[in-house]
């Protein structure tokens, strides 16, 4: 069974920085492409990121330059950093397996304001 979890949302000030977390669990981690998406109050779900199982990263246009995607295969861990936050940035942040629809954790929380 697929089993992801995300950790490391909060309440930060614009043009902060957070670093989100995904352990994986019930697949072999190693061999697949995972994907950030993020669901803000009202508004459809949002393609953020996904990295292949090289390490190779995709970004949406309203991340790129400012998030950053990476892996740690020997851990089973997806890790996003982001950085000069914006409130538009405010959202329910969730990693998937594989593609955007794919299965994906509860989520975590990133509030961006002042």
């Amino acid at each position: 069974e697929v089993q992801l979890v995300e950790s490391g949302g909060g309440l930060v000030q614009p043009g902060g920085s957070l670093r989100l977390s995904c352990a994986a669990s019930g697949f072999t981690f190693s061999i697949s492409s995972m994907t950030w998406v993020r669901q803000a109050p009202g508004r459809e779900l949002e393609w953020v990121s996904s990295i292949t199982s090289g390490g190779r990263t995709y970004y949406g246009d309203s991340v790129k330059g400012r998030f950053t995607a990476s892996r740690d295969n020997a851990k089973n861990t997806l890790y996003l950093q982001l950085n000069s936050l914006k409130t538009e940035d405010t959202a329910m942040y969730y990693c998937a397996k594989d593609g955007t629809f794919g299965p994906r954790g509860q989520g975590t929380q990133v509030t961006v304001s002042s």
